[in-house]
């Protein structure tokens, strides 16, 4: 085919994962010519998604939630992307490819981008139902299709073999092995980690680390077996599926469905068919510019096997593609080499490696800090002088992995203990100053200096702008604390002032804006914005169109809360009421299809049986699904609106209260069973737990706040990964703070020893005092320590010895909270105004009629007065102002 010079040359991309992503994303932003059109072969269905993100497809069950980059960038005239459109063959002699439907593509160059496929170790009944791999969403969606059916059936009854919980099994304890059995417990169902090594993830972290490994994956209620062989999977008699599997030891496990996370193999059939020279160990064989030895044939991601390995990672991945767009127009960047830094991301697990993490290094030294009663171990590896950082393995706690993984090479400043002892005990690493080379962001070989001159130089003033000018963050996500640090840093040093406004609405943080409304004494919103208010923010309510207006969705969450801590009375009175979230506004949390939950308190997970019936006969009578949750209390889920108050009145009437599941506020005290019944307990954990639950019920805070009590050290309360753990002691009762769940699991850190009941509660009080009056929105307590100046051993200098002089006033503000306390859901059955808002419509009938799924009271139906139509826009009630569609029962 000849080439004219206006035309386009075309390349073909052969794959349609991460690495073809960054392709096409670099070859576009650079082409600013137009020299290439591209076409991208896809063999999945789905737009290239995150792969490292996989096992957050069982929370966001939208692929479209995974998908990688700009959308618009599949829209360019110039990208063509062929999904679920495999490529069979290829012919290098007329530079041709052929799809599965027969078509074929003639190209200027390729681009093979095929990727790895899960490898399937030859052990006899792999071929089992019930028997899956785990690497793409279409496996994620098979094995979540299985486990919901097989736990359906358990709950319909219909087989006797399902009543019990799934019991699974993840053959392969490495990276992807451990996501899988967090993916497993996510489904509900058990999970046990069979290992054919020593230890878990035993490519990247050593035997120590493995061993704290495997006290946090126990922890999380997930089996480990490691030194184990499976030699068969049996079939279940009665139904054909995977049922058993038996081990080489002459060891079985019975399960009902196994995972196969033994490594991966790369997709280099098409390579192999075309001839390409193949590496001992797979993949096409590419030199440092990531082309093959025919000069039209590049490799790159998992199937290129380069420097004579093929790296199963994604940020060589993304080298190789940058190094291939760069070619393709003219340049000569080679690969730089591989970065092997991982991390783990399963939720509740904190472990990194990077660097030479297993000492190889001639004279190398490791230096080590290790507990494991809290299930944490660093190393460091260090050159023979002990000055130069040559790797490292967290486990248990990674918070240094950020800022020393760029630093490998490097001198390390002062003592590198430092950078492994407790944050409290040390803050080296905080002091660490990164050289403009170092590479912060290793998916997409962003450096130090290039965030800082995404500040310097172009203009970006939030960490938003960073990402967006840098790419910083924008793959994997663990570099961006770092990133913020960087940018942050970097601002305070050009003078430009670091906002700390809560919105455009008040100039003030939440801490700032806390003690505002205290000192003045302020009520409702109306008074704070007035007073406190920014001058500049646009208001259609203002006369002259300037002024502070009626705030937004930001501020008005945060003055509630704040008028909630303060003792403001009940969060529906009067102006209140309409600054409400949307769980908040009906006391419930509002589910996925439209239903409310109702989560009664347990204080201390303490229940009679009496009230063990009274929840049981409510949620059969209106219908509601039941669980029993991690913070021991059952929560009931499917309630509609109008209905809400009909459950609470009798829960209520039984002695009942509202567990506040819908509100930054206490969650829950967990507890194990303690001295009264457990052999081991030395303390009262019981009845510890429930104190503190009718302590801090309804205490409203910057964030959910969750405790947990354990009886004795053996700690079957999982307090260490609570707000505030409480562990008991011969002498009394340690206290530990700042330990979260969610999106960065934090292991609590110890605050005191050995107190006594008295000085226990007097500390907790201080310390969520104090976290509420001076926590930023949204901020848990883990960051919000880190904050705080001094660390933890700041807000232990003001907690346990009164260094800012207000211990008295957190004393006295947390003893006015509990003599105010009120049953928010009691009062609001006691109030006709407050009832109101519990309807369908405002206009509906009081009186369900049960033939309508979700209206009352057929045919009469009214639309809206005028006067009920205003009163509604007061509220935020919903009304029906003209016609309606009823959803009839059959």
């Amino acid at each position: 085919m000849s080439q004219t010079e206006n035309q386009p040359k075309h390349l073909v991309v052969v794959g349609g994962g991460m690495v073809a992503q960054r392709l096409v994303e670099a070859l576009r932003a650079r082409d600013g010519a137009g020299a290439w059109r591209l076409s991208v072969f896809a063999e999945e269905a789905a737009k290239p998604y995150d792969r490292v993100a996989l096992t957050s497809y069982f929370s966001a069950r939208d692929p479209e939630e995974l998908t990688l980059g700009d959308p618009a960038l599949w829209e360019d005239p110039l990208v063509t992307l062929h999904r679920d459109c495999a490529i069979t063959t290829i012919d290098r002699d007329v530079h041709q490819v052929t799809d599965r439907l027969g078509r074929t593509h003639h190209y200027d160059e390729l681009v093979l981008a095929t990727g790895s496929s899960a490898a399937m170790p030859p052990i006899p009944g792999n071929d089992l139902p019930g028997v899956f791999v785990y690497r793409t969403i279409d496996d994620v969606a098979a094995l979540r299709g299985w486990v919901e059916d097989k736990r359906a059936a358990a709950g319909k009854g219909r087989s006797t073999d399902f009543e019990r919980p799934v019991r699974g099994a993840v053959i392969g304890g490495g990276l992807l092995g451990l996501e899988a059995a967090g993916a497993l417990r996510a489904l509900g169902a058990q999970a046990t980690v069979i290992q054919f090594g020593t230890h878990m993830m035993d490519a990247q972290i050593d035997l120590g680390g493995g061993q704290a490994l495997k006290r946090l994956i126990n922890d999380m209620g997930i089996a480990v077996r490691t030194d184990t062989a499976t030699a068969q999977m049996r079939p279940s008699r009665r139904t054909g599926h995977v049922g058993r599997l038996d081990f080489v030891d002459g060891g079985r496990l019975d399960v009902d469905v196994v995972v196969v996370a033994t490594g991966v193999r790369p997709r280099d059939e098409l390579a192999r068919a075309a001839g390409l020279d193949i590496g001992d160990r797979g993949g096409a064989v590419v030199d440092l510019g990531c082309r093959t030895q025919d000069p039209h044939v590049w490799a790159v991601g998992e199937v290129a096997c380069i420097e004579g390995r093929c790296i199963g990672l994604v940020a060589p991945g993304y080298a190789m593609a940058e190094v291939v767009a760069d070619r393709l127009l003219g340049g000569e960047a080679t690969f730089p080499g591989a970065d092997t830094a991982t991390k783990l991301k399963l939720q509740g697990v904190d472990v990194a490696s990077f660097g030479d993490a297993f000492a190889r290094t001639e004279g190398a030294m490791e230096l080590v800090w290790a507990d494991p009663v809290a299930g944490v171990y660093k190393k460091l590896v260090l050159s023979d002088d002990a000055r130069t950082l040559l790797g490292g393995v967290f486990v248990g706690d990674a918070t240094p992995y950020a800022s020393l993984r760029p630093m490998v090479g490097s001198e390390l400043p002062g003592d590198p203990g430092a950078f492994l002892l407790p944050e409290s005990t040390s803050g080296g690493a905080a002091s660490l100053e990164l050289p403009d080379a170092a590479t912060v962001c290793s998916c997409n070989n962003v450096t130090a200096g290039t965030i800082r001159a995404a500040v310097t130089e172009h203009e970006c003033t939030d960490v938003a702008g960073v990402k967006a000018c840098t790419k910083a963050g924008t793959s994997c996500g663990s570099c961006l604390p770092l990133v913020k640090k960087l940018t942050t840093t970097e601002l305070e040093r050009a003078g430009v002032e670091v906002s700390n406004a809560l919105c455009e609405h008040f100039d003030l943080s939440r801490a700032q804006l806390f003690d505002a409304v205290r000192v003045a004494d302020l009520h409702t919103f109306s008074e704070i914005i007035g007073r406190f208010g920014s001058a500049t923010a646009v208001s259609a309510e203002a006369p002259d169109g300037v002024g502070p207006g009626r705030g937004c969705d930001i501020c008005k969450p945060v003055v509630a809360s704040i008028l909630a801590s303060l003792g403001n009375g009940h969060i529906l009175d009067g102006e209140q009421a309409t600054l409400q979230d949307t769980n908040d506004h009906v006391m419930a949390n509002l589910q996925k299809d439209g239903t409310y939950s109702v989560v009664p308190r347990i204080p201390g997970g303490e229940i009679t049986p009496d009230g063990l019936l009274v929840i049981g006969q409510v949620a059969k009578d209106f219908g509601l699904y039941t669980k029993i949750t991690g913070g021991q209390r059952i929560d009931m889920f499917g309630a509609r609106i109008e209905q809400l108050p009909q459950i609470w009145r009798r829960l209520v009437e039984h002695g009942f209260e509202s567990g506040h599941a819908y509100g930054k506020s206490l969650r829950t005290v967990k507890s194990c069973v303690g001295s009264t019944w457990c052999r081991y307990g030395v303390q009262d954990s019981v009845g510890m737990a429930v104190e503190l639950e009718l302590r801090y019920r309804g205490l409203r805070s910057p964030h959910k706040l969750k405790l947990g009590v354990s009886g004795c050290a053996r700690e079957c309360a999982e307090a260490r990964g609570k707000d505030v753990g409480v562990i008991a002691t011969d002498k009394g009762w340690n206290v530990y703070v700042g330990g979260n769940g969610g999106f960065t699991p934090r292991h609590a850190q110890l605050l005191a020893e050995d107190l006594d009941s008295e000085e226990l509660i007097r500390t907790i009080d201080r310390f969520l005092m104090y976290y509420i009056r001076t926590a930023d929105r949204l901020q848990r307590t883990a960051p919000w320590i880190e904050d705080v100046e001094g660390g933890l051993d700041g807000v232990r200098e003001v907690i346990m010895n009164d260094s800012l002089g207000i211990a008295a006033d957190l004393d006295a503000a947390m003893a006015a909270h509990v003599g105010n306390y009120e049953d928010e859901w009691r009062a609001v059955l006691e109030d006709p105004e407050k009832l109101r808002r519990f309807g369908s419509f405002v206009n509906a009938p009081a009186t369900p009629d049960p033939d309508l799924a979700y209206v009352p009271e057929r045919g009469q139906i009214r639309p809206a007065t005028e006067a009920e139509r205003e009163a509604a826009a007061e509220t935020g009630a919903p009304v029906l102002i003209a016609g309606a569609t009823l959803a009839v029962r059959s």
